[in-house]
Formats: C-alpha cells, structure tokens, sequence
C-alpha cells in the first residue's frame, strides 16, 4: 500500500544513525528520500561493522532503506547549486551535518528556507545551536554520559554505565520526525515551513526528566538500583531457582496479589509494605524477604502462577530468545529487504492495521545520481 507520507519529498543530508534514521522513518511511511552522500565513501556508517552485506555494514543497511543516494560533494560549488535545485520542491530536509558544516556551504536554514518557503528544515545536533557547546561534536555514549543517564544506569556499586543501544541517536531522529509531522500539519494552514532543532543533548535531558525534576526540587539524587525501580516495589528483576524473573506490581491491589502467590499475605498488613511509599522507604527490608521465596520454585512455575492472578511478570530474554518469542513473530514487526533479502525490525506502528513494508534495500554509493539528477539544472 501507498504509505501515509507518499508524495512527500525529503532530502536526508545525514550520516551515522540519527539524521539516516529519521530519513528511515520518513522512507518507511512512503516518503521519497534522496539521501546526500560525500563521493569518497558515502556514509561513513557504511563501515560499520561488522557484520557487512555486499560490502556495507547490517547497521547501514537497516537506516537507509527505502533511500535513493546521489553523490554530491557540498564543498564544490556546482554540486551545491544541483542540491539547492533538488530542493527547490523538497518538502522536508534533515541535515545532521557537523556544526558550521553547512553554513560554510552556504546551505543553512536561511537560504535554503529562502529558495523555498514551504520547506521544512530540520537539523540534528548534539548539543544544540546554542550554549557554549553548541559547536562541539558528539555521539551516543558522550551524551549518555554527558546527559546523566549513565550514571543512573546499574548497581550501586557499578562504574556509571552505558545502555548499549544508541538511545539518544534514535530518540533524536524520532523528535525530529514528530517535529517534522507537526510542522507539515502547520503548513496546511500557513502555506510555510519552518526550522526545527533537534539535539542529542535535548534528548539525554528527556530520558531523566524525572530524576531531574526530583533533584530541582528536593536537591537529592536518586540512587542506583540496578534492575529495579527507584519509586516502586517490587518492580525488578528477580532470580529464581533457574533463571531470572521481572516482577512489576506497581500498585497496592497487584502487591497484595504477589505477596499472596509468594505465600506471605502477611506483607500486605505489615506497616513498613502497606503502601507505594511505604514499599519504596522500606525496600531492602521487603526484597531481602522475597529474594528467598523466589529461590524456592522455577521461573516458569512463578510466572504461571502470578500470571493466573493477574501479576505483571515476564522473562529476562536475551537477544536470541526475544528473536524466537512467539510474541515478535504475532505482531509482525519483521522486515525483509527487497533485493537482499535481509530481516531488519519494522517501524514500531501500523496504519489501519498494516505495518508498512520496505520497498527497497539501501542504496549503492550514488546508485541513484543519474535517475534523481536527470533535469536538473545548474541554480542561476
């Protein structure tokens, strides 16, 4: 099917993962990219790997599906006259460029927003365009680190700690893509587009919203707790007498149900677990009387018998088992690339019920150059 943004024009100016994941997403939901590479080597994600398939990184082939790719060096006057005519009629531009990369070029958000009122440019940062950072590069674990999170990430005694996934890269270029949408929805009225900033650095601020907002107001930071919950208990990870078990009973009415699965109804009426905030204050003292209990059956038999009950439980999967659930395989979230036939995980929505398919692999360096350049003229 014609996916929700067919007819949309984007032009992606990106490398890395949040400026090519944004232009993903816009590619997934039947935009058509054209996605800018250097002549010498494209992407530099392009060699990110392993592993590679037909001689480019798994990672390279996932962000840029759905993507034509033109060669254009923005450091030559007459490629930046070819890409400010692709933009003349482009809807939306995503540029994740290095800060003063593109006002060198002289393809800033003031002229390319000249050349073309109705486009909407958008710009992925890491810091930000303004602040005394606003110039300095970065990547995912700088601004986890930068940002907080890391050090809010495991046990107690732990290092700070990295999250493995690149959280600030892909939640940027989902800001991007909400921010880009809401733009467009704008222009329908006024007939503009307008600029939009994203950063990696807004994004680490978002992911401890809370724990900052907490600090502002008492001037205390929250604790490590590593697989748990810093408000709520039980809300953790759990090992049993096999394997490990998350437990989430967030609420008086689904603890009062654990604790009587785990034989102990007497928890419910002792003064130190009665409530959240009683739980949360007494913590130790209520998961080093779980701890025991739990060791006593198998995580299969503990979660059928809390499941029975209506306790939110689940198992700690690895990255092979969460391939092989049975849950990943319903709900069809599972890609194929026409071309190389390689598997890549889907957009995480569907429209009507329909999860929208890729219509192409990611494109050869400059694959594209003649087909998207055909007609086009040199800027007066």
């Amino acid at each position: 099917m014609d996916g929700p943004l067919a007819g949309i024009k984007v032009i992606e100016i990106g490398q890395a993962v949040a400026g090519p994941m944004a232009g993903m997403i816009f590619g997934d939901m039947g935009a058509d990219v054209i996605k800018i590479e250097k002549p010498d080597g494209g992407d530099d994600a392009r060699s990110w790997g392993p592993p590679f398939i037909d001689g480019d990184s798994m990672l390279f082939h996932s962000m840029n599906r759905n993507k034509r790719s033109v060669t254009l060096d923005i450091k030559n006057p007459d490629d930046v006259a070819k890409l400010k005519e692709l933009a003349r009629d482009a809807d939306i531009l995503i540029q994740n460029l290095r800060s003063g990369v593109v006002a060198d070029a002289g393809i800033g958000p003031d002229v390319m927003c000249a050349l073309n009122p109705r486009l909407i440019y958008c710009s992925v940062w890491a810091f930000g365009p303004k602040g005394p950072l606003r110039g300095a590069p970065g990547f995912d674990p700088l601004l986890q680190a930068y940002g907080g999170v890391m050090t809010l990430t495991g046990r107690p005694d732990d290092p700070p700690t990295f999250c493995a996934p690149a959280i600030n890269d892909r939640a940027t270029a989902q800001w991007c893509v909400i921010g880009a949408l809401g733009a467009l929805q704008a222009r329908h009225r006024t007939g503009k587009g307008c600029v939009i900033d994203t950063s990696l650095f807004d994004s680490a601020v978002g992911w401890v919203e809370g724990p900052l907002n907490n600090y502002l107001h008492t001037g205390k930071m929250a604790p490590r707790h590593g697989g748990a919950s810093f408000t709520l208990v039980p809300y953790q990870v759990f090992e049993t007498a096999d394997r490990p078990i998350c437990i989430a009973a967030g609420n008086e009415r689904l603890f009062a149900k654990c604790a009587a699965v785990l034989d102990h109804p007497e928890w419910t009426t002792d003064p130190r677990f009665a409530k959240v905030r009683d739980r949360a204050a007494n913590r130790f003292a209520l998961i080093d009387l779980m701890k025991p209990v739990l060791l006593t059956r198998t995580r299969a038999e503990w979660m059928a018998a809390l499941e029975s009950v209506g306790v939110p439980c689940g198992p700690v999967n690895d990255i092979a088992e969460l391939a092989q659930t049975e849950q990943l395989q319903a709900v069809d979230l599972m890609r194929t690339l026409p071309g190389s036939e390689l598997r890549v995980v889907g957009l995480p929505i569907t429209f009507d019920g329909e999860r929208p398919h890729p219509h192409a692999d990611a494109p050869k360096l400059g694959e594209h150059n003649d087909t998207v350049m055909t007609g086009v003229r040199a800027a007066e």
